[in-house]
């Protein structure tokens, strides 16, 4: 199955939101071009996280994801952006603010270095022409109740919120299943991440659905996409179940089905494909994903 996503990213006055726009806007114009070339429908913006094919170069992914039509190659922070632009790639949802999976918003003696963390990248994010940054709410610490954390939550993030608003950049908040991957995480599932969305009541706070994960928490994948996804959901991330490897007919979900139900809500963001590839050609997988969810 090769490397996980907690062991990849272990290892691996600013502008306002117009320029993240302007970024966005760029990267859909590029798109229309590789429409073109690769036959893609151009319902879905296609995106590739970095972590699963850290046995090639960032060059080398970057000229995969031109091959193949992707125009957004994404979990990649502010020292690999020029590379991105150079193959002409949007970075749908940046990282490089976040201290790793485990620890979050939850922790109160996190809250400062948090803040001189965030509040470093998050100008960095708008003045490269991008806007969602990832954060996490880290581990449950000593029994923390889920009340508690959301508290603990809303404490830490609400300064930062005030600096994304004043750059254009929106905070994403990933949910993780804790049955196989992420034991002890607090953001487990939909109802915790949406309440705190309503709680902090800010176009700046959405949330990073990832497909995998919330099927194997929840399940009912299409009815969430299509009650929270309009409002909710900035992101989204597919992956097989189970093992999280190719989303092809080897694994229980049907992607073409979720991609139509994500389509339908008017999403106008990016899709990362963040499978892990189990076969020889990992590039294949990819363009085979990414046939799949082109609906």
């Amino acid at each position: 199955m090769g490397i996980s996503r907690r062991d990849a990213i272990t290892k691996m006055g600013a502008l306002t939101g117009s320029t993240a726009l302007l970024g966005l806007s760029n990267a859909i114009r590029r798109s229309d071009v590789l429409l073109k070339k690769e036959g893609l429908k151009g319902n879905i913006n296609h995106a590739v996280t970095r972590w699963p094919y850290g046995n090639m170069s960032l060059e080398e992914l970057c000229k995969a994801c031109n091959d193949i039509g992707i125009t957004g190659l994404e979990l990649v922070g502010p020292g690999d952006w020029a590379t991105l632009k150079k193959y002409d790639l949007y970075c749908p949802m940046c990282n490089g603010a976040e201290p790793g999976i485990n620890v979050g918003f939850i922790d109160p003696s996190l809250h400062s270095s948090l803040y001189d963390s965030y509040s470093r990248v998050i100008p960095l994010v708008a003045e490269a022409g991008f806007k969602n940054l990832i954060c996490f709410s880290g581990n449950t610490l000593d029994g923390m109740d889920e009340e508690t954390g959301m508290r603990n939550f809303e404490t830490g993030i609400k300064p930062l919120l005030r600096e994304a608003e004043r750059h254009g950049v929106v905070l994403c908040l990933e949910m993780f299943n804790t049955r196989v991957d992420h034991p002890g995480y607090m953001a487990n599932s939909t109802w915790w991440a949406v309440e705190l969305c309503d709680r902090l009541g800010s176009d700046n706070f959405k949330l990073l659905y990832d497909i995998y994960h919330m099927q194997i928490m929840e399940g009912d994948i299409i009815s969430r996409i299509r009650q929270y996804g309009r409002n909710y959901f900035a992101h989204y991330h597919t992956g097989g179940v189970p093992g999280r490897n190719e989303i092809d007919e080897t694994q229980e979900l049907n992607y073409a089905a979720i991609m139509k139900a994500i389509v339908e809500t008017g999403f106008d963001g990016y899709v990362g494909q963040e499978f892990i590839p189990s076969r020889g050609d990992a590039l294949a997988s990819l363009r085979q994903g990414i046939e799949i969810c082109d609906v």
